[in-house]
């Protein structure tokens, strides 16, 4: 059944209307249409990226009697470099000699640092306001984007890019180890940019003149990725665009922070609910050595106004059987993850939702993102 739908749509969108429907070429690409409408939209989320011009903040500083190891504000990259900053915060917190550490925050950092320093066989407590799936880092895209406004290009020094392209390899090495489980936490996705996507706005004119973010991956991980793809109009059923693949990890958000918090417990780790207003209050803590992995949460926390919220909102609708494709068109972006299609509006530049804390979501914007990507398909 699954293969005559194939061939019928193909047939459909090369012009033959008559039955029998014309057989696809064997080389030609080919994409099932998505059923979309606004009124499929099932829900809206809202993120704030913790982006900070010079890059993360991986440091340790001491406190009263406490040490606390900073690991924040990795922009649109926490997920993608998770295991790596995570990696590098374990080392600086084992270094110090305790065995017995509490995690401040519960997002992708903080919990995948927990994880690690859990396994590592020593005592581990998360503390944080909020678990997944009600961190900000839940209602991430879930794409492997590990240069994702991760610094401005002026500060990408070479010692920058040799520390950055490390922990981008060992993030990746740990999520190719996660492939195949059950529930698919990550999963390798082809996604297709279509007449260049993005890039073919031209950027914002208002943008024009202000810093550029710090693009590495392409030149960095290049070894790492299967080579983009280029296809022509006329061979594939998305009509007369070009289609460029691309092939990355995807993340389903809520089978992976599962997956992570099932392996801390596991592994001895411990959880307690709670807020912290201020440095001080990590005084009440027992542990001598702290990870504060708080993402956004740092501002106001530790005042740090060198991290600046990057809105990001999603479009969310139900999943769709066999759509297995990412599509970036015009100014929107969307994956097929299996806890929900996640459909977000991108804009024309890095700097679309910079500086915006706004949470409230935005109907408008969703119905768009939805739209834009549905224009693609003929009528359902």
């Amino acid at each position: 059944m699954a293969g005559a739908g194939a061939t019928a749509l193909v047939g459909a969108l090369s012009g033959c209307a008559l039955a029998p429907p014309c057989p696809s070429s064997p080389s030609q690409l080919v994409l099932l249409p998505l059923r979309l409408a606004p009124d499929r939209l099932s829900a809206i989320t809202v993120c704030t990226r913790p982006f900070r011009a010079q890059g993360p903040r991986l440091d340790v500083e001491r406190l009263g009697d406490k040490t606390v190891i900073h690991n924040y504000g990795h922009g649109g990259s926490g997920w993608s470099l998770s295991w790596g900053s995570g990696y590098e915060a374990m080392q600086r917190a084992l270094a110090t000699g305790e065995r017995d550490f509490a995690v401040i925050g519960c997002g992708a950092i903080g919990l995948t640092t927990a994880v690690l320093l859990a396994r590592a066989g020593v005592r581990v407590t998360i503390y944080a306001k909020e678990l997944p799936p009600f961190t900000r880092s839940s209602w991430a895209t879930g794409a492997f984007s590990p240069d994702s406004r991760i610094a401005l290009a002026e500060y990408a020094t070479p010692d920058f890019m040799k520390t950055w392209n490390e922990r981008a390899r060992y993030s990746y090495r740990m999520y190719q180890s996660l492939l195949g489980l059950a529930d698919q936490p990550v999963e390798y996705l082809d996604s297709y940019a279509v007449d260049g996507g993005q890039a073919a706005l031209g950027g914002n004119e208002s943008n024009k003149g202000r810093p550029e973010f710090a693009q590495l991956e392409g030149e960095l991980l290049a070894d790492l990725e299967p080579k983009s793809r280029t296809f022509p109009a006329g061979t594939h059923t998305l009509g007369a665009h070009r289609l460029t693949r691309s092939t990355t990890f995807m993340f389903n958000l809520s089978a992976y922070t599962r997956l992570l918090m099932s392996d801390f417990r596991a592994a001895g780790g411990k959880i307690e609910v709670t807020e912290f207003t201020s440095p001080a209050d990590f005084s009440r803590l027992p542990h001598k050595t702290l990870v504060h992995a708080t993402g956004y949460g740092a501002r106001a926390l530790f005042g740090d106004e060198s991290v600046i919220p990057v809105r990001g909102q999603l479009a969310r609708t139900p999943p769709q059987e066999g759509i297995h494709y990412g599509l970036e068109y015009r100014d929107t972006y969307f994956m097929p993850r299996r806890d929900g299609f996640v459909f977000q509006v991108i804009g024309p530049d890095d700097y679309y939702g910079y500086g915006d804390d706004t949470t409230v979501p935005d109907r408008a914007e969703a119905e768009h993102a939805i739209q834009t990507i549905q224009s693609l398909f003929p009528p359902a």
